[in-house]
């Protein structure tokens, strides 16, 4: 089940091996696995997608840079 959120603060994420990338500030859809969340959002027409861990999105919503929306 998709959930929506907002992103506000440094969200960041590994792109492959390279260097951390910023989720940038505004509306993502996550998704809730059992071991990750995967974000995705737009910029423009540009539709992004990536997957971080469990804990790391935990510690994101616990510092309030994920906002999640109540419906």
């Amino acid at each position: 089940m998709s959930q929506h959120a907002l992103i506000r603060g440094a969200v960041e994420f590994r792109a492959g091996d390279g260097v951390m990338l910023p989720v940038p500030d505004g509306p993502v859809e996550i998704e809730v696995a059992d071991d990750s969340v995967t974000l995705s959002w737009h910029e423009g027409r540009a539709a992004s997608t990536t997957a971080i861990t469990r804990d790391e999105f935990e510690r994101y919503v616990r510092e309030g840079k994920i906002r999640l929306e109540d419906h």
